[in-house]
């Protein structure tokens, strides 16, 4: 079945700001401008700063999904599920874990290379299939306990690439060693946050939209007043502002006013997480969640393919095995393999039934996998 023009729109779209999303955090901490009060000039390291902005960029989400409800007020014979009443606090557990692990991937992304960090991502399969097991008594299947160690296996191959990398002169060995391991970390909070919406949120049929605009509320207001407490914490070695501090938004600002192509990084930064995730449903919806797995690994070699032409990090042939082998995992995991199997057999696939969902119908993925 050929795809409509709508449909080959919302992949390009989820394709390209999913990459913007990281592409533009990484720029952002490649300029070097001065501060506050005539300080020397330095990297633009603000982790928590532009975690958010990111969560800004969810909470479009949330009037993206008022304004699609009252286009379906306006349209009677549209279809949309009921939206339940529901307190909204259930969402401040997964909120401060989606703020914990953001606030995490963006101080790791100042370490180590933007296609790393893509490819580590993909650590969330291991965890989440092992919580789910635990804390929701599932069972996984065969492919997906295959798929969890193949993916242990492409980490593994992965951080080794960045090991011998040793002829990045942007990050240092120990850096790079400490923000793979940051990244990893963060996706055990991202699995912890899969489990907690999948348990207590789903339930009520909340729109994903909606949800990710509330949880983007909640994260945006906790970690801009936190902002005011972490101008005065001392950080150390994990400090990139002059006044050594775990946040200096003082010194973020006075270097956006210096250097404007900084705000253009964070601009893109915001916007590009709220189509992200608009588009990423909308997929959901048109197409299936197998293509959007398949779109996301896609964006793991555009941001791949840019940082090599721009000279952000160097080339080194075992990433191409490691991602390989993190592809293999997630289609395993995922359960792409029955997909092209029922093809290859000319068969109806399998997992076909009950991907498409209506746009304002609530998937059952996670709420929210374009931290």
């Amino acid at each position: 079945m050929a795809w409509t023009k709508y449909q080959l729109f919302l992949a390009g779209l989820m394709l390209v700001t999913g990459s913007i999303n990281t592409l533009s955090a990484k720029w952002a901490d490649n300029f070097v401008a001065p501060g506050c009060g005539g300080s020397q000039e330095h990297s633009f390291q603000h982790p928590f700063l532009q975690a958010v902005g990111m969560f800004l960029g969810e909470l479009f989400c949330l009037a993206a999904f008022y304004l699609l409800l009252c286009r379906a007020a306006g349209h009677p014979d549209a279809s949309m599920d009921p939206q339940q009443p529901f307190n909204p606090l259930l969402f401040l557990p997964p909120a401060l874990c989606d703020m914990t692990a953001t606030s995490i991937m963006y101080v790791a992304l100042n370490m180590t290379s933007a296609s790393s960090f893509q490819m580590l991502r993909g650590a969330v399969i291991i965890f989440t299939g092992l919580f789910s097991v635990t804390f929701l008594g599932r069972r996984l299947a065969l492919s997906q306990w295959l798929g969890i160690l193949a993916t242990i296996a492409g980490l593994v191959v992965v951080g080794l690439a960045d090991l011998l990398s040793r002829n990045d002169s942007q990050h240092k060995l120990s850096e790079v060693i400490t923000g793979d391991l940051l990244i990893i970390m963060a996706q055990i909070i991202v699995s912890i946050q899969m489990v907690l919406e999948e348990k207590f949120v789903y339930k009520h049929n909340v729109h994903p939209l909606r949800a990710v605009g509330t949880e983007g509320l909640f994260g945006f207001v906790i970690l801009s007043l936190l902002l005011v407490p972490m101008y005065y914490i001392p950080a150390g070695s994990f400090s990139g502002n002059p006044r050594g501090t775990l946040e200096d938004a003082l010194d973020a600002f006075c270097q956006v006013g210096r250097q404007p192509l900084i705000a253009l990084a964070l601009l893109g930064n915001i916007s590009s997480i709220a189509f992200f995730n608009f588009a990423g449903i909308s997929v959901t919806k048109e197409l299936s969640a197998t293509t959007r797995m398949v779109l996301d690994s896609l964006r793991t070699i555009v941001i791949w393919a840019v940082s090599l032409t721009l000279g952000w990090e160097a080339f080194h042939p075992l990433q191409i095995l490691g991602f390989l082998i993190l592809l293999t995992g997630t289609a395993l995991y995922n359960g792409l393999h029955r997909l092209l199997l029922s093809r290859l057999s000319r068969g109806r696939p399998p997992a076909e039934e009950g991907e498409h969902e209506r746009l304002l119908g609530g998937p059952r993925t996670a709420i929210n996998d374009a931290s």
